[in-house]
């Protein structure tokens, strides 16, 4: 399993590197999100593909078959898991080199708690991804809704951003003038027209999977970018929208407040390289070849990655290959890869047993499994002789000898008829022997079913009564977790809860806390998140006001996982109270440090004059990375009174002292923030403005400079009207000229 995530990962890593040096800056918008797509499926798929020896870059291994195969004794060293007080399964590895033996088993370990670790980070993040689908159409259901054809519009209150998802537009129409929430309803209406959410749905499922990827979170940055870019030049290709008034509405939303993941946002932190991609040049159809590129790339991986088949074999051994494979086809592997014939090592110590199990044609695939003493009947000492295990899922008989307290030898498992017939008639269907030797691994009793049957949970799934039974979920668990007020939990969630160790005293330990009315799932999210009675506390006793009594509960659970998530700590609401803010929302604390907002930066922007910000004010500014030095620079240019709704749009332009200086060099000598950040959307230069003045118009203001080049009223375009007679006196009539031709 690990070799194909890591091969999906270094794919995928690949294709992005990719886009980033050669598509990127392209404006083949639809043919970038063509490709993007391709990528994240063919990451996927591809390391399924096997490749002829003569192409691939690995070696091929051919099976060496033998026909007497001998097992040295001394050869394996297991060494079993004393951390358990019950017998469980675990995966080692035994190398056969008494040299290398321990080192061998403590790498399956590793491995081991590896894809424990990988797993738990799908199911915390799987967990997240459906939170977001049910927190967003819940949202939709349940805020008041104005139906537009096949579209949605959801009326939000407060300062969220715009966003949509599926066929719902999430937007605070009191927020905006009439002509910027029509061109937030066209973007986004874009969005929905074009499927847009499936592609984000789709990285978000690819992030469950690579979360621990870098690169996987990044080629998700860039899908999403990409289909911004899309939505903003079909926006812009509508005659009734303006290049200038869309681009002003995009500032006028530039704060961010942090909508769901899954949506498509109107207002994104990418706001500057939007503007920009808003104002390049069209890319050349020449340029194309660059997508042919993609292709030689898969190839080469594939090549350099991909397992390879080995060709060559004689006709006979094929045969003999298949037979074998249809013989033992439906009675071999289990569901962890276990065999029901193999070999076996062992190690006794004190009064438990561990046995590790080795498939005979997978040197990589092992299974500790850790028994009683007692079960173990007639064990062979210093000779060989046979002994087996007993349980209601069958019998392992083992043949092979022990010397002192290490053994090994060969093992077959074989079913008990009464136990399937007794599964059967409670609805469970587990016919196969490898069904049956996985309940036999977790010692799951006719008993236990029957107790499940009694606790309310009278047909339970093959693939929940594995876990259930390995888990040691047992009738004081279950009602333990009645008796806490959770009498209709689904087998799934009970399951996560053993897991992780919720039991009665923690969920008491919730309660007095103050989170009275806590879910499952919460609960779940509490315990993997490490918050406990005392967190809570001091959480709350950080972030209580002067003078007010400490409420009841402080915020919701989820606010408090995502504090945890984020690691607030009592420090750090302490020192926002003494940089003056003390009253802080669970959302701004979540906001401030997802920002990187520290004392630090708040005392320094006080110092720079802004005291009187919100916590609203301040994560946008610290989105857009504005610092004290940043707004000092422009007193150079006679900006020295500089407010933060100033500050954003000349950062987010990318304005400098320097730009506004090369326009006052041409005599603009009282510039406002609005004047500059209206040249630098339209992308004017001062050369721009020589060519005006060129042509005899040397007395223009900066609207009308802005107003030429929003409606195409180039030097060039004046230059060829004055040649066909059209001897104007004011650029404005140009403008009008212009306006009225297109």
């Amino acid at each position: 399993m690990i070799p194909y995530i890591l091969h999906a990962g270094v794919i995928l890593a690949g294709c992005l590197v990719f886009y980033k040096l050669l598509l990127q800056k392209e404006t083949f918008y639809r043919l970038n999100r063509i490709v993007l797509l391709a990528c994240l499926v063919l990451s996927f798929s591809l390391p399924m593909l096997r490749v002829p020896q003569q192409w691939s870059f690995q070696k091929a291994e051919r099976p060496v078959v033998s026909e007497s195969p001998e097992l040295s004794l001394y050869s394996v060293i297991a060494i079993p898991d004393h951390t358990q007080k019950n017998p469980g399964t675990t995966l080692q590895q035994t190398s056969g080199d008494p040299a290398t033996d321990k080192e061998d088993i403590g790498f399956a370990q590793a491995m081991h708690w590896l894809m424990l670790l990988y797993w738990f980070g799908v199911a915390v993040f799987g967990f997240n991804f459906l939170v977001q689908l049910v927190s967003l159409y819940y949202r939709a259901y349940s805020s008041p809704v104005i139906k537009d054809g096949r579209f949605r519009i959801v009326e939000l209150s407060g300062d969220k951003a715009p966003c949509s998802f599926g066929n719902n537009i999430f937007i605070n129409p009191e927020k905006y003038d009439w002509d910027t929430y029509n061109q937030i309803l066209m973007h986004e209406k874009i969005h929905i027209e074009q499927g847009h959410t499936l592609d984000i749905l789709l990285a978000e499922i690819i992030i469950c999977f690579q979360w621990f990827n870098p690169f996987a979170w990044l080629y998700r940055k860039e899908l999403e970018n990409n289909l911004e870019f899309l939505t903003d030049d079909q926006l812009l290709n509508n005659p009734v929208v303006e290049k200038s008034s869309y681009q002003m509405s995009l500032l006028k939303v530039s704060a961010p407040h942090f909508p769901l993941s899954l949506t498509t946002n109107y207002n994104q932190s990418l706001l500057k390289k939007r503007l920009v991609m808003m104002n390049t040049k069209r890319s050349n159809v020449h340029t194309t070849w660059k997508y042919f590129f993609i292709l030689p790339l898969l190839v080469l991986f594939v090549c350099l990655l991909n397992e390879p088949v080995v060709i060559g074999q004689s006709a006979a051994a094929s045969k003999n290959n298949t037979e074998e494979n249809d013989r033992n086809k439906d009675n071999v592997k289990n569901n962890s890869g276990l065999q029901t014939e193999g070999a076996w090592f062992a190690t006794i110590k004190d009064d438990k047993v561990s046995i590790q199990f080795k498939n005979d044609d997978d040197d990589h695939s092992f299974n500790t499994s850790f028994f009683l003493l007692s079960e173990l009947k007639d064990i062979p000492r210093e000779k060989s002789g046979s002994f087996s295990i007993t349980r209601d899922a069958g019998t392992i008989q083992f043949t092979g000898r022990f010397e002192g307290n290490s053994g090994m030898g060969r093992y077959k498992f074989s079913s008990d008829k009464s136990f399937t017939d007794f599964l059967r008639a409670e609805g469970i269907e587990a016919d196969k022997d490898n069904d049956q030797m996985a309940f036999f691994m977790v010692d799951l009793k006719k008993s236990y079913i029957q107790m499940l049957k009694q606790q309310g949970y009278s047909s339970p799934g093959k693939n929940e009564l594995l876990p259930l039974a390995a888990l040691k979920v047992d009738a004081a668990y279950i009602e333990s977790l009645k008796k806490n007020g959770f009498s209709g939990l689904a087998i799934h969630e009970m399951i996560s809860l053993k897991a992780l160790g919720v039991n009665g005293d923690y969920i008491q330990e919730i309660r007095k806390a103050g989170y009275t009315n806590v879910t499952a799932n919460q609960l779940v999210s509490f315990k993997a998140q490490g918050i406990d009675g005392k967190f809570i506390t001091d959480m709350r006793n950080a972030a209580k006001k002067e003078g007010k009594e400490d409420p009841v509960e402080d915020g919701s659970a989820d606010d408090m996982i995502a504090i945890k998530a984020m690691n607030v700590d009592a420090a750090y609401i302490q020192s926002l109270k003494e940089a003056g803010f003390d009253d802080l929302s669970n959302s701004d604390l979540i906001a401030m440090k997802a920002q990187g907002i520290t004392a630090v930066y708040i005392k320094n922007l006080q110092a720079a004059g802004y005291k009187n910000m919100s916590a609203s004010d301040l994560i946008a500014i610290k989105a857009q990375n504005i610092t004290p030095e940043f707004i000092k620079g422009f007193s150079s240019v006679g900006l020295t009174s500089i407010s933060f709704t100033d500050a954003i749009p000349l950062k987010s332009m990318g304005i400098t002292p320097e730009y506004i200086k090369s326009f006052q060099e041409l005599g603009y000598q009282h510039i406002s923030v609005e004047d500059a950040v209206s040249l630098k959307a339209q992308g004017i230069t001062p050369g721009l403005i020589k060519e005006y003045k060129a042509l005899g118009y040397t007395e223009l203001s900066i609207d009308e400079v802005v107003a030429a080049k929003a409606t195409g009223t180039t030097p060039l375009f004046i230059s060829s009207m004055k040649e066909k007679g059209h001897n104007l006196k004011s650029i404005q009539k140009y403008i009008q000229l212009k306006t009225a031709i297109e």
